[in-house]
């Protein structure tokens, strides 16, 4: 099997510590060198111009998803030109009435 690393930095830099007032953005950094600027999402006091948990959870899956699907189209010798996926996730509240991602909708075209 293989291993998957990501490391996560925040910093509060001086800003009062308190729920309206601390910053959310972070950087997650990856193999390879690639990082990025990440937030809470909107609603709760994210950075709109950045990435959130929740949006990269569905990327992530839909990635997974339009990978899968070109390496098996790939082996039966389909051709595949373009492919656009508008996934959505449903943040919901669970059986035990906590927020969470419920399901997410992959819609490939």
């Amino acid at each position: 099997m293989s291993e998957h690393k990501a490391t996560l930095k925040w910093e509060r830099g001086g800003a009062e510590f308190s729920y309206q007032k601390y910053p959310r953005d972070h950087i997650w950094s990856f193999d390879g060198g690639h990082t990025m600027t990440a937030t809470a999402a909107p609603a709760y006091l994210g950075n709109p111009a950045n990435v959130d948990p929740e949006e990269a959870f569905v990327a992530s899956l839909s990635s997974c998803h339009l990978l899968t699907f070109l390496a098996i189209a790939c082996k039966q010798k389909f051709v595949l030109d373009s492919y656009e996926d508008q996934a959505i996730g449903h943040m919901e509240k669970n059986a035990e009435g906590k927020l969470a991602i419920t399901r997410v909708e992959l819609r490939p075209k």
